[in-house]
């Protein structure tokens, strides 16, 4: 006589178990919560304001911050390092300037879009390499870096307006399908960051640096690459967002945008990423962009100045930080 198997129901019990809790943490992430948020704000606003559900709406509310969404996807893989970098703003002006200025003298659009970006490649790598190399603190080094990008565009051009570019420059003025291009670039920013952080050896490897150097180190990964490779990333992204801000328009002020490096490290802390390196998702950066739009346009619908939208951005940083902080204590505590 033949022995009937009993059913694993223990294995079955742990799986069932196992898939509510992925459940759980999927619904609680970051990335849901802002999601959630910006489609109540929505929701809400366009309830009672038609125009602000309108198409036309819509568009400017996802492309409006579609370069600040790029600029946070480098800067949240920075901070998960462990590092940060507050001369993106003045960075940015520097390299639309170079990209608009080279366009004015006659060169193709492409090459203008490819030689900013390989600069700002060049400055991350700079910067990496102080921080990783002569142990200087990344904020110290950016600083630096700011005051030096700010100074040299003043003192060269003084805050003139640069006209006359090529036709062929003005990338974000394209659309690809009836979407434009800003919106295109945001989302493909967005998915390669969020593979290569998740599925590549380099991605993870920023991770354990971020959470604990020493022990990456201990470990055998090259703490010093690692951090030279944040900073090239985050350099690639942020020549991507200046030529996006470069080509929104048919002129250009020579200055550097007025607070981006606060707008990109809101996006950042705010879609997750903890201040203090080794956790976030470039995903939750991007949705967290795309909030602060839909809350500053919905602000000028319900006729609220725009101006307190900087109050709004430094709420939204504190109360994540803390939250994060909390967190942090709880997950030690067990």
């Amino acid at each position: 006589m033949t022995a009937t198997p009993m059913p694993n129901t223990t294995s079955t019990t742990a799986a069932s178990r196992n898939r509510l809790r992925n459940f759980r943490n999927l619904i609680t992430s970051q990335e849901a919560i802002l999601l959630a948020v910006i489609i109540f704000v929505m929701v809400t606003v366009g309830a009672s304001k038609e125009r602000f559900r309108s198409e036309n709406n819509l568009t400017d509310i996802f492309q409006s911050e579609a370069y600040v969404a790029v600029a946070a996807v480098g800067m949240s893989i920075l901070i998960v390092s462990g590092n940060i970098d507050i001369s993106v703003g003045s960075l940015v002006g520097v390299l639309a300037i170079l990209s608009a200025t080279l366009s004015v003298n006659g060169l193709p659009g492409w090459l203008c879009w490819l030689i900013p970006i390989g600069v700002s490649m060049l400055v991350g790598a700079i910067n990496g390499f102080f921080v990783a190399y002569l142990r200087i603190p990344s904020i110290v080094v950016t600083l630096g870096m700011l005051s030096i990008l700010k100074g040299g565009a003043i003192i060269v051009l003084g805050g003139t307006t640069i006209i006359n570019m090529q036709p062929d420059f003005f990338l974000s003025q394209w659309d690809w399908f009836g979407i434009p291009t800003p919106i295109w670039l945001m989302i493909i920013a967005t998915v390669i960051g969020a593979l290569w952080m998740r599925y590549s050896t380099t991605g993870r490897a920023i991770y354990a640096v971020g959470g604990n150097a020493e022990a990456a180190r201990l470990s055998g990964i090259n703490t010093r690459r690692i951090t030279m490779t944040a900073f090239i990333i985050n350099g690639l992204c942020v020549g991507v967002c200046a030529i996006m801000y470069s080509t929104q328009l048919n002129s250009l002020q020579a200055s550097p945008p007025v607070s981006l490096e606060l707008r990109v490290i809101t996006a950042s802390v705010v879609g997750g990423v903890s201040i203090l390196g080794g956790i976030g998702t470039v995903v939750g950066s991007t949705f967290a962009a795309v909030l602060l739009s839909v809350i500053r346009s919905a602000m000028i619908f319900v006729n609220i100045p725009a101006l307190w939208i900087n109050a709004v951005r430094g709420t939204l940083i504190l109360v994540t930080v803390l939250v994060d902080i909390f967190r942090r204590r709880r997950l030690n505590s067990r």
